[in-house]
C-alpha cells in the first residue's frame, strides 16, 4: 500500500465530507481517528465506503492523537490532514507525481535507488529524494483566503514516509520534525479554519489555554506587562502593517486584531496558572 491519509476528528460533521472527498480517490486508505463525536461525523464518514477506516479513542492531546492515527496506517507514505482541511486539485496532481503514480522514465536496475525521476509536473527532469515534502496552506477566515500578515504560505510537513512521520510532543501547534532534505510542493492544502468570528474566538480561547500551559511548563511564571500589553500590540503592528495584513480587507483587520487579543490572553493565563501553582 502506497499512501495513507490520516485524519483526527471530533464533532466535524460540517467539515468531514469536504475533507474526505478530497482524498478518498487519491489515497489507498484513509485512517479516521475519532475522539468521541456526538454529532453525525461518523455517519457522514461511513458514506465514503470501506476505504475510510474508522477508529475511536479517547482524546490524548493533538500530537499523541495524530501519532496514534499514523500508527494505524498501512501505507508507505503518510498524508496528514486536519478535519477542517482539504487537498486542492493542483496538490492532488502533485501528490500523485511525487509518489510516482504517473508513468515514470525507465531506469537501470539499482539506479537512483530510493529516489524518483519526476514526470511532467513541477519536478520535471529533477531527481527527487523520497523523504518528505512541505505543503503550503491557504488559511480561510470568515470564508476569505488570508494572503498576507504571515498566514501564507504557512508551509507544513504533511507528506512523509511513515517511518519518519512523528509529531513532536507539544500541547498545541504540533509539527512533524524530519531530518534530511525536505522538498516543497506548490499545490495547497485549503484550511477552512475559522468560518465565523464565534468559531475563531472559541478556538483562540482553547489555544491560549494550551499555549499558557506550555509556557508554564518551561518554568516561566508571573505577571508580565510586556507580554500581556506590549507584545500583543507589537504583534498587531508587525503583522498588519509590516507584513501587509491590511491588504486582506475587513477580514484581515479583524483577524490580526483578535490574534493580538489571543496573545494577551495567553500570557494573562500564564499569570493565572502561576497563581494556582505558587507555594503557600
Amino acid at each position: 500500500m502506497l499512501l495513507s491519509a490520516v485524519i483526527i476528528c471530533k464533532n466535524e460533521e460540517q467539515n468531514i465530507a469536504r475533507t474526505l472527498a478530497s482524498v478518498v480517490d487519491l489515497a489507498d486508505e484513509v485512517i479516521l481517528l475519532d475522539s468521541g463525536s456526538t454529532d453525525h461525523t461518523l455517519d457522514v464518514a461511513r458514506t465514503f465506503g470501506d476505504k475510510v477506516k474508522i477508529f475511536q479513542e479517547e482524546w490524548k492531546g493533538f500530537a499523541a492523537q495524530k501519532n496514534s492515527a499514523i500508527a494505524k496506517a498501512s501505507g508507505e507514505w503518510i498524508l496528514s490532514l486536519d478535519a477542517d482541511e482539504e487537498v486542492s486539485p493542483l496538490l492532488g496532481r502533485e501528490l500523485k507525481e511525487a509518489l510516482g503514480k504517473k508513468e515514470e522514465p525507465q531506469q537501470k536496475p539499482g539506479e537512483n535507488a530510493g529516489q524518483i525521476i519526476a514526470g511532467d509536473g513541477p519536478f520535471c527532469g529533477v531527481t527527487i529524494p523520497r523523504d518528505a515534502y512541505s505543503i503550503p496552506r491557504k488559511n480561510f477566515f470568515m470564508e476569505r483566503w488570508i494572503r498576507r500578515g504571515g498566514f501564507y504560505p504557512d508551509r507544513k510537513i504533511r507528506l512523509v514516509k511513515k517511518e519518519l512521520a512523528v509529531f513532536e510532543d507539544r500541547a498545541v501547534h504540533e509539527d512533524m520534525k524530519v531530518s534530511g532534505q525536505i522538498l516543497p510542493l506548490h499545490g495547497a492544502i485549503l484550511h477552512h479554519a475559522y468560518p465565523t468570528l464565534s468559531s475563531y474566538i472559541e478556538h483562540m480561547n482553547r489555544y491560549s489555554s494550551l499555549g499558557a500551559e506550555m509556557v508554564v511548563a518551561k518554568g516561566k511564571h508571573g505577571f508580565s506587562f510586556f507580554n500581556i500589553v506590549v507584545r500583543p500590540w507589537a504583534t498587531f503592528l508587525y503583522n498588519y502593517f509590516l507584513r501587509l495584513g491590511f491588504v486582506d480587507g475587513r477580514e484581515g483587520l479583524l483577524l490580526h486584531l483578535y490574534h493580538a487579543v489571543y496573545v494577551s490572553w495567553k500570557y494573562a493565563k500564564v499569570w493565572e496558572l502561576s497563581r494556582k501553582v505558587r507555594p503557600t
